[in-house]
């Protein structure tokens, strides 16, 4: 990770550039606008575009509209899918608009995926990974709220550096890092937790893509039941809870999990493991006590309140620093000129 001698100068939030117009792009869009950013916005779309500029947001027609405009971080708000082309499309805007020198973040699911398309498309210099652990079943523009990302935790991901060797090159610019959490942690009043790609995904596949998988089978095993109507016409909280996210649009669902699959695949192993031993048990009348019970210190845990806060000096290694502190559950509150607040939920 490379650092700095001294500390790092603030980052004002500037002016946000915001490419791709969906639930997560346009709540980003309306709720930096209603804290008074300067937020420029696109998307391929006619009709999302013109919904947008109906909400009141700067829209520009296209990418290189956006770009004309210059904004100091650019974020990546588009399907997995897109991420690669449109991250070849700002390279080659960057290159043509002489010294413009912007940021570069997102908001995907599956960061290790998406930072090596940046650095193919040579953005991996001015690249921090965002992703704002927020969201709902349902997509589109129209499904957007300046309500969703208010507060948000995200997760921001960094470049790791050659161990061992003193080479810190190809680690994420601090100066970079720092406005990204500015920006979070100031209009967006939101929490971030620094990690690498890895920590990250492995991450988001225990609690968020693993999860989609199975709501997405508790839904298919209902639809495909010999008492499928009678079933959805008792089916109430627990299913309802237990579906939700099963109910959004199956193709971007089944993107994000396959761009993920070095984590997911094993972490979906483990839960087949896991309910083959219930199955077993159920068959043979055996004791269930350690399932039901393995978890009760996450149950009982709840949201902890605060219980320690440190101040890590924006000096030196600090991009590491955060990545130990969050690594042990800390989280980023905010961020001055010399120091960002780290919170942790209990006691360290």
């Amino acid at each position: 990770m490379s650092g700095t001698d001294g500390p790092v100068a603030a980052h004002p939030v500037g002016r946000v550039g915001v490419v791709g117009l969906g639930l997560v792009g346009g709540s980003l869009a309306r709720l930096l606008a209603e804290r008074g950013v300067d937020v420029v916005a696109t998307d391929v779309a006619p009709a999302t575009r013109e919904a947008a500029r109906a909400a009141g947001l700067t829209v520009a027609d296209d990418l290189a509209g956006l770009c004309a405009a210059r904004p100091d971080v650019v974020v990546l708000a588009v399907p997995l899918r897109a991420v690669r082309a449109t991250a070849s499309a700002l390279r080659d805007l960057l290159a043509a608009a002489g010294c413009w020198d912007p940021t570069v973040t997102d908001v995907g699911s599956v960061k290790g995926q998406v930072r090596a398309a940046m650095t193919d498309a040579g953005l991996g210099e001015r690249y921090v990974g965002g992703h704002p652990m927020a969201g709902t079943e349902h997509s589109g523009f129209e499904a957007s709220s300046r309500g969703l990302l208010d507060g948000a935790p995200w997760a921001v991901t960094v470049a790791a550096p050659v161990h061992g060797t003193g080479d810190t090159a190809g680690g994420t610019d601090p100066r970079r890092l720092a406005q990204v959490l500015g920006l979070i942690t100031g209009p967006l009043e939101g929490t971030a937790a620094v990690l690498t790609d890895d920590r990250h995904d492995e991450s988001a596949a225990l609690v968020s893509h693993v999860p989609h998988v199975l709501a997405t089978q508790l839904l298919n095993a209902v639809a495909g039941a010999p008492v499928r109507d009678v079933a959805l016409g008792l089916a109430a909280g627990s299913f309802r809870d237990g579906t939700r996210v099963a109910r959004t649009d199956p193709a971007r669902t089944e993107a994000m999990v396959a761009a993920n699959a070095a984590w997911v695949a094993p972490a979906l192993r483990k839960v087949v493991r896991d309910l083959e031993l219930v199955v077993a048990a159920l068959e043979t009348n055996a004791p269930l006590h350690g399932f039901f019970h393995a978890a009760d210190d996450v149950r009982e845990g709840g949201n902890a309140p605060v219980a320690a806060v440190d101040q890590v000096p924006l000096e030196g290694d600090w991009p590491a620093v955060l990545l130990e502190r969050c690594a042990a559950g800390g989280v980023v509150r905010h961020v001055t000129a010399a120091a960002a607040e780290v919170t942790f939920p209990r006691a360290r």
